[in-house]
This record gives structure tokens, sequence and C-alpha cells, in this order.
């Protein structure tokens, strides 16, 4: 997958959170994809459990809880916290 795809995502997340993103033409155009491929980036979205809604009247996406995407590596402390409880017990 290329890394444009990951960085259109994060793009239509933060336009989303700040509800900027305009009409569906809008931001697809700004995004220089087509309007299908945004309403599949939606529904992918949606798909994950995001909260995504339409403002007619502010012409905007929004979110309908506090939240978004984070796509960025994160070391796990999993193995940390087993050895921690192992230690206190």
């Amino acid at each position: 997958m290329p890394k444009r795809y990951f960085e259109r995502l994060q793009t239509i997340d933060y336009l989303i959170r700040i509800k900027g993103t305009g009409k569906p033409g809008q931001l697809a155009k700004r995004l220089r994809i087509s309007e299908r491929t945004l309403y599949e980036f939606l529904k992918m979205m949606k798909d994950l459990g995001a909260p995504i809604e339409y403002d007619r009247y502010k012409e905007s996406y929004y979110y309908t809880e506090k939240g978004g995407f984070n796509m960025r590596f994160t070391k796990s402390l999993g193995v940390m916290l087993i050895l921690l409880c192992m230690v206190i017990y």
C-alpha cells in the first residue's frame, strides 16, 4: 500500500476533526482523488469504528464523538507489563 494512502487518510481525519472538509466534491479535489475514492475512504473509516456524519448546513463531515486515527508505529509495552506484574507478585 503506498505511503500516499496513509497520508490521505491522515488528512481526511484531520479535516474531519476540525470540521473543515467542505463538500465531498471539494474534499476529493483537494486530495486529488475521485469522489468515489473519497467515499471508499469514508466507508473504510466507518468500518473501523469512526462515527462520521455530514452536516449539510456547515457543509462538512464531522465526528459525532471526540477521537481520531493514529497511524504511527508504537512499541508494545505488553511484555514489560507482564514482567512488572510478575515482580510485584
